[in-house]
This record gives structure tokens, sequence and C-alpha cells, in this order.
């Protein structure tokens, strides 16, 4: 992966289930909340009106549990380019232990559509 985009939260108690560790959906929302962050700082706010993607396929690997308060830090890098679609990584740990990592690939779609349309080259530059 390229140098990444730490984004960091902290665990909390809604988002645990009966084992006391963060349940499996939340994995996602905080992936996307973390791909958000990198968006806004890599592109600006106004990002929104000139670039727009979907998640066609999101892979996450569970590798040890969070739990209420934890601080998970995800390390947030592009792995792949094509045309409209590229894949983002992602590596979740509370200190130095790992606990998840997630791989997702999004399709570059022509703002407020659904039709693919090629990644903006300062999109490819910010993120690359």
């Amino acid at each position: 992966m390229s140098p990444p985009y730490r984004h960091e939260l902290r665990v909390r108690y809604g988002e645990v289930d009966m084992q006391r560790h963060v349940f499996n959906a939340h994995y996602l929302a905080y992936v996307d909340d973390a791909f958000d962050t990198w968006l806004r700082s890599a592109l600006g706010p106004e990002y929104e009106s000139t670039f727009d993607m979907v998640l066609k396929r999101a892979e996450v690997t569970w590798h040890g549990g969070a739990t209420f308060g934890d601080v998970i830090a995800i390390d947030v890098a592009a792995r792949r380019w094509g045309t409209s679609s590229f894949d983002i990584g992602y590596e979740g740990s509370v200190g130095e232990q790992p606990v998840f990592t997630a791989v997702v690939t999004y399709v570059s779609v022509a703002p407020g559509t659904t039709d693919p349309a090629p990644v903006p080259d300062a999109v490819r530059s910010a993120l690359a």
C-alpha cells in the first residue's frame, strides 16, 4: 500500500455485542467513515460536487477484538487504480494489535448518477 492516511475512532458502548467486541457490521461503517474523512482532507469538502463513487465489493477480515472504549487506528491507502474502479485498503488496529483488514472496490460514477465514469486525475493524484 502507499503511505497511509490514519483515521482514529473510539468504540462506543452501543457498537459492542454480547461478547463485548465490536459487532461485525460496524467495521464497514468505520471503513466508510475513514474513507470519507480521507477524501475530505485530500480533496476538500466540496469533492462531492465533482467526484462520486459507489461501492462494488467489500471484503473484511477480522483479526482480533476491539471493545468498548478502545481507540481503533485505521490506516487507509489506495491499492489499485483502474479506469473507473479502484481498490482502497484498510488496516485497523488497537495499539500494536491488528483488529481487522478490509479491501473495498469502488466504481467512479458521474456525480448524481450510477453511470460509470473515469476516476478524475485530481482524485488519483490526491489519493495516490
